[in-house]
């Protein structure tokens, strides 16, 4: 289904979230939504990898790296899971990696930057929490919208509702 962030803010304004960060997008899809799944992590990837090989495919997938810029929390390798899976997409408030190749996995994927420096390895973190980022309130389930002009977040499919 096809959508612009813009026509969601104003059809259903006051039932979106709209984050003020301004992600750059990694991915071949420009375009992507879907409902979440939440992860907590600091610097450490390995419950990245595991939720990107159990969450149902067409889930986003939404990591809250606590907005660290000193690793990446995702690569090609994950990039390629998540793709193979169906993920409907990724949205890291932290970085990734091996961005020439993120560029061509046909998945969205958004972060606040790039890191060539891989995470920590000791599984700490949280799946399935409500995260607070960005201007967002985001709990599993909650549906996510992301383009070009931005990423707001709704309690429900908004998309299933006739604009």
């Amino acid at each position: 289904m096809d959508f612009k962030t813009a026509d969601l803010c104003d059809e259903f304004g006051g039932e979106l979230e709209v984050s003020s960060y301004e992600f750059k997008s990694y991915g071949k899809k420009q375009k992507f939504y879907g409902p979440i799944e939440t992860l907590k992590v600091f610097e450490d990837n390995v419950l990245v990898r595991k939720a990107l090989e159990t969450v149902p495919p067409g889930t986003l997938l939404v990591v809250d790296g606590g907005g660290s810029r000193r690793c990446a929390l995702l690569g090609d390798r994950l990039g390629e899971i998540a793709q193979n899976r169906g993920l409907a997409g990724i949205i890291i408030n932290g970085c990734v990696r091996d961005t020439e190749d993120l560029v061509k996995l046909d998945i969205g994927i958004l972060a606040l930057g790039s890191n060539p420096l891989k995470s920590n390895k000791e599984g700490k973190g949280e799946q399935g929490v409500a995260l607070t980022f960005g201007g967002l309130t985001l709990s599993p389930g909650d549906y996510v919208y992301a383009d070009t002009d931005g990423v707001v977040a709704a309690k429900k499919d908004v998309l299933s509702i006739t604009l």
